[in-house]
């Protein structure tokens, strides 16, 4: 499963977001609304749920103050939702909030999440990610960067 490429779309009075439809099948099983670390919300497939929630179980314990409020961050702000019959999504307006949504929008398939980002954001995290993408790959790989060998 992969999420790939970016959509403008409009929510409509009713906070409605329409999925594009090559996106659909994949959110059939139902899917988890949730905040991100950027301004945006993500929209997961209930399985990409699990692997997200399986891997932040991985990071600490219920015994750690940071962990548990990591965890409540994503978890209390996160909702269950389901696909109605013309292929729309309900936003909760917690989530617009959260992510400064206003009526224009686009998705971004991310992998194994949608993001949603308010269309202006998003233009200028565009801008912010080509600068920086040779600066990112150079440092995901651990290069140094250190030519004078």
């Amino acid at each position: 499963m992969s999420f790939l490429g970016q959509y403008e779309h409009t929510l409509d009075a009713k906070n409605r977001l329409t999925i594009p439809a090559k996106f659909r099948a994949q959110l059939s099983e139902g899917v988890v609304l949730a905040k991100e670390q950027e301004t945006c919300l993500a929209i997961r497939p209930a399985s990409a749920w699990r692997r997200f929630t399986d891997e932040m179980r991985g990071l600490g314990t219920m015994w750690n103050q940071d962990y548990r409020d990591f965890q409540r961050r994503y978890t209390a702000g996160a909702f269950d939702a389901q696909l109605d019959a013309a292929g729309r999504i309900m936003l909760p307006q917690a989530l617009i909030d959260k992510a400064e949504l206003s009526r224009e929008v686009v998705l971004i398939g991310n992998l194994d999440s949608i993001e949603v980002w308010d269309r202006a954001r998003w233009r200028a995290e565009e801008v912010r990610l080509e600068q920086e993408t040779p600066e990112l790959a150079r440092r995901l790989s651990g290069a140094t960067g250190d030519t004078t060998s």
